[in-house]
């Protein structure tokens, strides 16, 4: 399997055009997008926070981290955490764990998607396994799920990159 049914059924039922790229296996966002020579700025990893409770999306160039203080400003919420992989993984029963495409509506959450992401005609996201990802134009992604947009990102420390 290449791309989850239900991200496939959610787009084809709204008639949606996308392509599924297939790539050598993969677990980063950052691996995903050299693996499909697509710059990191338009490959889009997704993240999921717990904020009072409950779990937000948020989507965001893969070559960037999130500031999570500016975060829990944008969310309003003053502690904001990294959802664990036990979560995920009941989160996303029909996902490889870290392969969430960030379709938050399809799941119940909100999603936020960081403006730089907004910048570029196309964007790359993982499809629900370590071996795809989908190519969808940015104007269809919003139009499908009404992302917060607002901006989170911060450069990776010399360390993290």
């Amino acid at each position: 399997m290449v791309i989850h049914k239900r991200l496939q059924s959610y787009l084809d039922s709204r008639k949606i055009p996308y392509q599924v790229v297939n790539h050598s296996v993969a677990y980063t966002a950052q691996e995903v997008a050299e693996s499909l020579h697509v710059p990191g700025s338009m490959f889009a990893k997704v993240v999921v926070v717990k904020a009072d409770g409950r779990f937000v999306m948020v989507v965001l160039p893969s070559t960037w981290r999130i500031d999570l203080r500016q975060l829990e400003e944008i969310l309003k919420f003053p502690h904001v955490r990294l959802a664990t992989e036990e979560e995920l993984a009941n989160l996303f029963p029909d996902c490889e764990i870290g392969t969430m495409p960030p379709f938050g509506n399809l799941y119940g959450m909100p999603v936020y998607v960081d403006e730089l992401l907004t910048n570029d005609e196309e964007i790359f996201f993982d499809a629900g396994t370590h071996v795809g990802a989908i190519k969808l134009r940015y104007r269809d992604f919003a139009e499908l799920v009404h992302p917060q947009v607002a901006e989170f990102h911060r450069e990776p420390t010399k360390l993290e990159s």
